[in-house]
């Protein structure tokens, strides 16, 4: 059966492939001037306590550095009532073992943060077979702080705020009852927690950045939602695949969870 696909000669694929290079390179330049203007955003010195349970033990803010200058923190979604971390997220996770030492030159320090207890983070991060430091923020705002977490008060309410809009993420109707507000996959992917819809987002994916410059600790940038599509090593690959991300159904699942596995 023949392809259904455009068709043509190396001349042609050459003339589209140059005019799409084109495109590329501006892509590029524009995305090297993002960098830049994320580097020079004020910073927003932090004040509060935050303290997290570690495989070290507990420690507080300042400590997550580890003898270096900045701080990358990844917000996996993993609350106190799951069962098994967000699979989106793990999915994301999945390209974090190894890049420790490549960061630590940088004078850069890597941590994935959740509110789920530090048993729970240890016994799913052996299960998934990954290396990277993870900490436990419950019992403190850190989480709430940076936006995402929400109380199940102000879920209810609709007064949270994710991506930076109030309301970002939360039930449809400010209802909480999962089976009547889930949009389509979601009861799936909450189920895979082991939480209902509601449940599941009152945690929300996102990474936030630190500066450590004489003994202080600063807030300097956050990205949520569609702002972590660069983090997410497979679509980088799938997007220059021939059918790209080729998405029709809900598909994600962790590594350990596709037939043949």
């Amino acid at each position: 059966m023949k392809t259904k696909h455009k068709i043509g000669t190396r001349k042609e694929w050459m003339t589209a492939r140059l005019k799409l290079l084109k495109e590329e390179k501006a892509f590029t330049h524009k995305s090297d001037e993002l960098a830049r203007k994320r580097q020079e955003l004020p910073w927003v010195k932090i004040d509060k306590e935050y303290s997290f349970d570690t495989d070290k033990g507990q420690v507080r803010l300042v400590d997550l550095f580890r003898g270096r200058s900045q701080l990358l923190v990844y917000h996996f979604m993993f609350g106190p009532d799951y069962k098994a971390g967000c699979p989106s997220c793990s999915s994301i996770a999945d390209s974090f073992n190894g890049i420790g030492p490549h960061l630590a030159h940088h004078d850069v320090m890597f941590w994935a943060v959740s509110r789920a207890p530090l048993a729970k983070l240890e016994a799913y991060k052996k299960r998934m077979g990954w290396s990277f430091p993870w900490a436990s923020s419950l019992g403190s705002d850190f989480n709430l702080d940076l936006s995402v977490h929400v109380t199940e008060e102000k879920q209810r309410k609709g007064e949270n705020t994710y991506n930076f809009v109030k309301g970002g993420i939360r039930s449809r109707n400010n209802d909480i009852d999962a089976n009547a507000t889930a949009p389509e996959g979601g009861a799936k992917i909450a189920a895979a927690t082991g939480t209902d819809w509601a449940t599941y987002i009152r945690e929300m994916p996102g990474m936030s950045a630190f500066a450590l410059e004489k003994g202080e600790v600063y807030h300097t940038y956050s990205a949520y939602a569609r702002g972590l599509d660069v983090l997410w090593n497979q679509y980088q690959w799938l997007d220059r695949a021939p059918k790209g991300r080729n998405e029709s159904e809900y598909w994600i699942r962790r590594h350990d969870e596709y037939e043949g596995n």
